[in-house]
C-alpha cells in the first residue's frame, strides 16, 4: 500500500490506542507515537513503520490524534501547564487535533474554541466497541466538529472504524459517547435484574437469556456479555468497571449542567458509582452482575 500523504502523530497507547496505532499503519500513513510509559511505546515501536514522536518531530505533524483517560490529561498534553508548555506550542499552525479520548463535552467545546484561537483545528471522536473492534478496525467513532473537517479526515477515521457517524458540532461526539454508554448501562443493570429474579424463581439465567434475546428484551448485554462474559464467570470484556462509571459521570455531568431531571438516569449513576467505588481499578464491567446478586437477599 503507497504512503499517505497526511503524518500522523498519535498520544495515548493504552488499551485501545495501540490497536488503533496499529491500524493506522496498516494503511499507509506514516505514524509517530507517544505515551508516558515507555514500555507501551516500545511495544508500538516493535511493528515496521512506526516510530516515537518527540519535540524535533512535532511541527511535520499534520494531524494529531489524542487518546488519553479524560479531559484534565487531554487539555494538558495539547496547552501546557504552569510547569510546561503543551505540544500546541510545536505544532505547525493549522494542524488538526482529534481527541478520540472520552472527554467531557462541554470542555470539548470549549477546548475546540481555545484551539481555534491558536490557529489549530478540531474534532473530537471517540470510539465504541471496545478492544477485540479495536484490534479487527471495526470500531464505532462519533464526531463532533466543523462538517468540512470532517468530510476531509474520514478516510483516516475509516483506517480505525467501520461505522462512522457525523454527530454535530464541537463537543457533540463526546456527548453520543456519554449517552451511549449511559443507555448500555441502564440495559446491563436492567438486564442482569431480569436474570435474577428469573433464577429466583427458578428459571436457568442461560435459558432466560435465550427468552430475551428472541424477544423484544433483548440488548446489547443479553446478546453480546451475558453468555459471553457473565454466566461463565469469565468477566473479560476487556472494558473496566471504573471505565463505564467514568463515562457514566460525564452523562451526569451533562444532565446537570443542561438542567435535565431523569429519574431512571439517577437510580443508575448511584448504582454504578456505589459499585466503582466498592472494586479494583482492574474489575470488569461484567462483574456489575455479582453487585446485582448482592441485592437479592
Amino acid at each position: 500500500m503507497s504512503l499517505k500523504s497526511e503524518v500522523i502523530g498519535f498520544i495515548g497507547l493504552g488499551m485501545m490506542g495501540l490497536p488503533m496505532v496499529q491500524q493506522i499503519n496498516k494503511h499507509g500513513y506514516k505514524i509517530y507515537v507517544s505515551d508516558l510509559d515507555h514500555a507501551k511505546v516500545d511495544k508500538a515501536l516493535s511493528f515496521d513503520g512506526i516510530e516515537q514522536l518527540d519535540l524535533n518531530r512535532l511541527h511535520q505533524i499534520d494531524i494529531l490524534i489524542t487518546m488519553l483517560p479524560n479531559s484534565n490529561i487531554v487539555e494538558k498534553a495539547l496547552l501546557g501547564d504552569e510547569d510546561r508548555d503543551g505540544v500546541c506550542a510545536q505544532l505547525r499552525e493549522n494542524t488538526v487535533i482529534i481527541d478520540m479520548s472520552s472527554s467531557e463535552p462541554l470542555r470539548s467545546r470549549a477546548l475546540a474554541k481555545t484551539l481555534s484561537l491558536k490557529g489549530f483545528q478540531y474534532l473530537d471522536a471517540p470510539v465504541s466497541g471496545g478492544v477485540k473492534k479495536a484490534v479487527s478496525g471495526e470500531i464505532t467513532i462519533m464526531v463532533g466538529g466543523p462538517r468540512q473537517l470532517f468530510n476531509e479526515h474520514i478516510a483516516l477515521l475509516k483506517s480505525m472504524g467501520s461505522k462512522i457517524i457525523y454527530v454535530g458540532t464541537s463537543g457533540s461526539g463526546h456527548a453520543a459517547k456519554a449517552l451511549n454508554n449511559y443507555v448500555s448501562a441502564a440495559a446491563m443493570t436492567a438486564t442482569i435484574e431480569a436474570l435474577k429474579v428469573a433464577e429466583k424463581f427458578g428459571i436457568d439465567p442461560d435459558i432466560m437469556t435465550d427468552v430475551l434475546n428472541s424477544s423484544s428484551g433483548k440488548t446489547n448485554a443479553s446478546e453480546n456479555k451475558i453468555k459471553q462474559f457473565v454466566l461463565n464467570e469469565t468477566y473479560a470484556s476487556g472494558f473496566s468497571l471504573i471505565l463505564m462509571n467514568k463515562d457514566l459521570n460525564i452523562a451526569k455531568n451533562l444532565t446537570e449542567n443542561l438542567q435535565f431531571n431523569l429519574p431512571l438516569s439517577d437510580a443508575v449513576f448511584k448504582f454504578w458509582n456505589t459499585s466503582a467505588k466498592e472494586c479494583q481499578a482492574n474489575v470488569d464491567h461484567t462483574e456489575i452482575y455479582k453487585k446485582i446478586g448482592n441485592l437479592d437477599g
